[in-house]
């Protein structure tokens, strides 16, 4: 007879505490391997330059094969989701109620219709084009509204099958690409057509795809012009929020019939925790030096996500795709741009 005391509280509290130092021991290999990645890739992209989240997805999948070897595996997982929504939820440290009154009702109306526009036609493009509806929603959703940060939003709520994450990776490298290109691009346009300071910042904070390049690109023409282009691309990132909802109640029939509903509520976490820091950072209750820090602690958790991505994802995966999606991405860009610059010249916005 076995003795009483392997069944005391005391014994069954250890034994429970043992399997959860062994399940953090398991997440933290793969996670100490993303976050290795994150802080390389940043100290090359401060110190010689580029788009940090592209260098942190492809040193990922340089590092492809640890995402068949198990030691790792949880891990990786852990930082492709948990630690994702965990940055998109920080992400709305970034603005007020506020700064999106300051702005006026023509820039923020022009960032709506814009973002609808370019999701919608997304899909119809990727339908031209014989492409899956969910990569075309999945692009536009990236191109219309922040880019990289948008598509691993998106894609988190959207379901699961056998390509899913291959067109996330695919569609967050297209949207950097893109977006380093605009970077350089834009203020271009921007001189030849001799645009204001302010209708140059509506221009650049409704046309590009990341909120980094955003800011580069701005600042580059002036002071004034990065101050409203950056303004204009957080209004953008606020129409995340109905984004990701209008996504989830796209696909609720899809995610039931895969078994999914369960485990995404309809209001997830990180969309609820967006909005929140939404609106206490309204009231001004988050001191300047925490919010700076949130918003840094946000940039780590989404570049440590794409690196986790990118582990998980191999150049052969994303060799079989064709050109067809690199084509639905540019026309999408072009689109956007078309829109955007369209309404800044005959609209007369920023000139008052």
């Amino acid at each position: 007879m076995k003795p009483q005391i392997f069944s005391t509280p005391e014994a069954g509290w250890s034994s429970r505490l043992i399997r959860r130092f062994g399940s953090f021991r398991a997440i933290g290999r793969g996670l100490l391997v993303c976050v290795t990645i994150a802080l390389a890739t940043t100290f090359i992209a401060d110190h010689y330059g580029g788009p940090t989240l592209l260098y942190a997805l492809l040193f990922g999948m340089s590092l492809h094969f640890l995402s068949e070897e198990g030691r790792c595996r949880e891990g990786i997982e852990f930082a492709a989701r948990t630690v994702l929504r965990l940055g998109v939820a920080l992400l709305g440290a970034r603005m007020t109620l506020e700064q999106v009154g300051d702005l006026g009702l023509g820039p923020v109306l022009t960032v709506v219709a814009a973002v609808g526009l370019v999701i919608v036609c997304g899909a119809a493009l990727a339908r031209v084009l014989g492409l899956p509806r969910d990569l075309g929603l999945l692009t536009g959703g990236a191109v219309a509204i922040c880019g990289a940060s948008a598509a691993l939003a998106l894609s988190a709520v959207m379901p699961r099958h056998e390509t899913s994450e291959r067109n996330t990776i695919l569609t967050v490298v297209g949207v950097t690409t893109l977006s380093t290109m605009a970077m350089v691009t834009y203020p271009l346009i921007a001189g030849v057509l001799e645009l204001t300071n302010a209708q140059a910042g509506i221009f650049l904070g409704g046309t590009i795809h990341d909120v980094a390049q955003v800011v580069g690109a701005g600042y580059m023409i002036s002071e004034q012009t990065g101050d409203i282009s950056t303004l204009v691309k957080l209004v953008r990132v606020a129409m995340l929020v109905p984004a990701v909802m209008v996504f989830m109640w796209l696909f609720r029939a899809s995610r039931q019939e895969e078994g999914a509903a369960t485990k995404v509520p309809m209001l997830p976490g990180f969309l609820v925790g967006f909005v929140v820091l939404v609106l206490v950072n309204s009231l001004g209750l988050i001191p300047e030096t925490v919010n700076e820090g949130m918003s840094t602690l946000s940039r780590w958790c989404l570049v440590t996500a794409i690196a986790a991505l990118g582990i998980k994802t191999s150049f052969q995966k994303l060799a079989v795709v064709g050109w067809k999606p690199v084509i639905l991405m540019a026309l999408e860009t072009v689109i956007l741009l078309a829109i955007v610059l369209g309404v800044v010249l005959f609209a007369g916005l920023g000139t008052q």
